[in-house]
């Protein structure tokens, strides 16, 4: 693996809720920290999007009878309070840290711009890239895709509560058989869930690699950028 300057880290908001399944969870939110802050303080820059499924999720509000276009809204703020909750966290720990909203929304955080959030990467702050693409119907999957192409990312990093990508289920089937690597083709051929077909299209178009690991194990995000193999790597090379 090449030596990373520029990621871009997509975190769940689930996971953010640590064992309680809703909320934030301050001991997950400041393990979550300690580990982006060992990594800035290794020169690589980190931008993040974090989901919103800890306190609403778009598809389950619909389904409960909210309209899609105003769940899908819900939804975007959602992501925006953990950015904010993210943001209070770096900045506690010394760290320079900037909230961009893809929706004008000052004070809560600057609009978004990839030239701005370029320049504060440059300047060794932590940008938190929050509301997702700012339109419904789309996934914050797509959302960290997007961005980390519009940034000029080397690696999505998907952080997830598995190791990587399997050929089934490893919670469901124990037989699964996990992947070092595998192209964004194969993940196609075999119906494999890593991210929506429209973040996988745009990660695949513009040659941006993605890596899954498990973000939720302590020191795993340290041990993915000294170069261990801890994730599967998606590309658009043959395995």
């Amino acid at each position: 693996m090449q030596k990373l300057k520029r990621i871009l880290l997509k975190l769940s908001g689930e996971s953010l809720a640590g064992g309680a399944g809703q909320g934030i969870s301050s001991e997950r939110l400041n393990d979550y920290i300690a580990e982006i802050v060992a990594v800035a303080q290794k020169g690589v820059q980190v931008a993040i999007v974090i989901g919103g499924g800890n306190i609403f999720r778009g598809l389950s509000g619909t389904a409960k009878g909210v309209e899609r276009v105003t769940g899908d809204q819900m939804g975007m703020l959602a992501t925006v309070i953990n950015s904010l909750a993210l943001r209070a966290a770096f900045l506690a720990h010394g760290c320079k840290a900037e909230v961009f909203t893809s929706i004008r929304m000052e004070p809560v955080g600057k609009l978004y711009s990839s030239m701005e959030v370029r320049q504060k990467l440059d300047e060794g702050y932590i940008t938190i890239l929050a509301g997702g693409t700012g339109n419904p119907y789309f996934t914050t999957d797509t959302a960290a895709a997007l961005r980390a192409v519009e940034i000029g990312a080397d690696y999505l990093l998907k952080g997830t509560r598995v190791d990587g990508i399997y050929t089934a289920d490893p919670e469901k089937d124990p037989s699964a058989v996990r992947f070092d690597s595998i192209s964004f083709d194969e993940v196609y051929r075999r119906g494999l869930s890593v991210m929506d077909l429209t973040a996988m299209t745009l990660c695949r178009e513009n040659n941006l690699p993605v890596m899954v690991f498990d973000m939720d194990t302590k020191g795993n995000l340290l041990k993915l950028i000294a170069g261990e193999n801890i994730a599967t790597v998606v590309s658009n090379e043959e395995e």
